[in-house]
């Protein structure tokens, strides 16, 4: 059997993508499909988008892309997955430790310079 090229393999996934997030591709027109009453249209190979309205009222052009990822040696599909998910998580984790971090200095400085303008009023009253 004659192996198959990246390319083909490549377009074979994204096919596949596509065709679960846009449910059906109608074969009379395989460059639109709507779905949820969105209509999504074929920009290329790997990409298909659509027009929304944004909470502003602005027309806004929305892409979707399929990657495929490459095969590697070092771990399998379902690990490269779940270590991009778990990186992502942890990116959020500690992005949420930063704020929590800002607020409490917010705080700490906020109550600082009260305490401050409150020293300073006492001590012009005096």
């Amino acid at each position: 059997m004659a192996k198959i090229t990246k390319t083909e393999n490549d377009k074979f996934l994204r096919t596949a993508v596509f065709t679960a997030l846009t449910h059906t591709i109608p074969m009379d027109n395989p460059t639109s499909a709507e779905v949820e009453g969105i209509p999504f249209y074929r920009i290329n190979d790997r990409q298909w988008g659509t027009i929304l309205v944004d909470l502003n009222g602005n027309h806004r052009y929305i892409r979707v892309g399929a990657i495929v990822a490459e095969e590697r040696d070092d771990m399998t599909a379902e690990e490269l997955m779940q270590s991009e998910i778990d990186a992502y998580n942890q990116k959020q984790a500690d992005k949420a430790e930063k704020a929590k971090a800002k607020e409490k200095k917010i705080a700490k400085d906020k109550a600082r310079r009260e305490a401050e303008a409150k020293a300073k009023e006492e001590e012009a009253n005096a």
